[in-house]
């Protein structure tokens, strides 16, 4: 019988890939999707290694863009392919939970900034947005599910 897979942001999994070389473990919703493949995600980890400089979504010109908060670098493009590759090698999935407020992994809990890193509004990470065009039949979930 093939089993359900679900991708879970990999810091709720215990990984230690936060850009401040951290976790955010939650056993419960391992316990929730234990009969299920667990596929971890972290887009960033790869990228730009842990610990790193923190990234904000940034809205230019009507735009969401991924920026370093130190440097100002635009990182969003690498991110892009990350995730579609990321996408390719996991195309049918039947849940998917990410990290809230994350600007890779959250959905609609992501502080969106101007120019001037001050708050505009709350939006979705990176992630969840090209999450929610691919996978449109999956309800994208946070961790307080």
């Amino acid at each position: 019988m093939h089993k359900k897979k679900v991708i879970i942001s990999a810091c709720i999994l215990g990984e230690y890939c936060r850009y401040d070389g951290k976790t955010k473990k939650l056993n419960a919703i391992v316990e929730a999707y234990k009969d299920y493949e667990i596929i971890p995600f972290c887009p960033e980890a790869p990228l730009f290694g842990t610990p790193r400089e923190r990234i904000s979504v940034v809205e230019i010109d009507g735009e969401s863009r991924i920026i370093t908060d130190e440097t100002n670098v635009d990182v969003t493009w690498r991110l892009e392919n990350e995730i579609n590759t990321f996408i390719e090698s996991n195309p049918q999935v039947d849940a998917i939970v990410l990290k809230a407020k994350s600007p890779s992994c959250g959905f609609k809990t992501t502080p969106i900034l101007n120019e001037k890193k001050e708050f505009l509004k709350y939006g979705s990470g990176i992630a969840a947005n090209i999450f929610n065009k691919y996978y449109k039949e999956i309800e994208i979930k946070d961790e307080n599910f």
